[in-house]
Formats: C-alpha cells, structure tokens, sequence
C-alpha cells in the first residue's frame, strides 16, 4: 500500500501549499542575504579594554548597526593611526560636546574585530579636563540605541 504525497497535504491547502513552501524557501533565503554583517554592531569586550592617547585626525558618521549617525575618530597615537567608535552624534550633541582635528584625547575602550580591521570601541574619553562617559562599567551604552539620546 503507498500514500500518495497529495494526501498528505490537507484539502483545504490544495495546490497552493507547495507555492507556500517555496516561497517561505525564497524569503528566508532573501532576509539572510540582505543582512548586511559589516554594519553589524561589534560586542564591548572587557578582556581587550585598554587606554589610547593620540591627536584626532578625522571625523566622521558612519552607519554602525540601526545607527545611520554614529562618531568615528581616526586617531594618530605615535606612529599608529587607530579607529574609534565613539556614540551616535545625537548622544555627542546632547552632551555638549565637540571633537575636531587637532583635539588631543585619551581614549579608554576596547579593541575588538569590525570585517577585518580593528577598531576601539569608547567606553570614555578624556579631552582636556573633561571626562565624557559612553558606556558603563560593563560595557553596555549608556545611550538608547533608538533614540540615539
């Protein structure tokens, strides 16, 4: 005795179900191709934490997770140039603070793996007297990553 594959499909799907399938099939696929991993969010890693002292050279907004306004520096520390993600621009704003060229700062933050570069995530950053706070003691953000506040 063999079953049949349509009796295995209830009536009521009919001949739409094998449509279902492949499209289901064609869906997943798409939404894992359009996932862009090089915007993907790097993880804050208290094992490679560390301090940086360098002279700013560059900065600019790039898009960093659902951020599309996120603070990279380019720093000149000796002979080294490292990259810095700092906060969302929104955050920097809100704190009433300005980086520029030329600013002389030391960066306390972990250097962790974005593609295939390495670049220090912030977690404060000292620019004359001032000491600006961007994560906790944990690593975590201190600001709403929907709001970017």
């Amino acid at each position: 005795m063999s079953i049949q594959a349509n009796r295995l499909i209830p009536r009521h799907l009919g001949a739409s179900f094998p449509l279902c399938v492949i499209l289901s099939v064609l869906f997943c696929n798409f939404s894992a191709l359009t996932q862009n991993p090089s915007h993907a969010s790097p993880k804050y890693d208290l094992q490679t934490e560390g301090k940086t002292k360098g002279i700013v050279e560059e900065v600019k907004l790039f898009e960093l997770g659902s951020r599309k306004d996120f603070v990279q520096l380019i720093v000149k520390s000796g002979e080294d140039k490292v990259v810095v993600y700092v906060c969302p621009k929104s955050f920097q704003d809100e704190l009433g603070i300005t980086l520029s060229k030329g600013d002389e700062i030391t960066v306390t933050g972990s250097k962790v793996k974005q593609e295939a570069s390495d670049v220090i995530l912030a977690r404060s950053l000292e620019k004359g007297t001032d000491t600006l706070l961007f994560r906790d003691e944990k690593g975590n953000p201190v600001w709403d990553w929907r709001t970017g506040k």
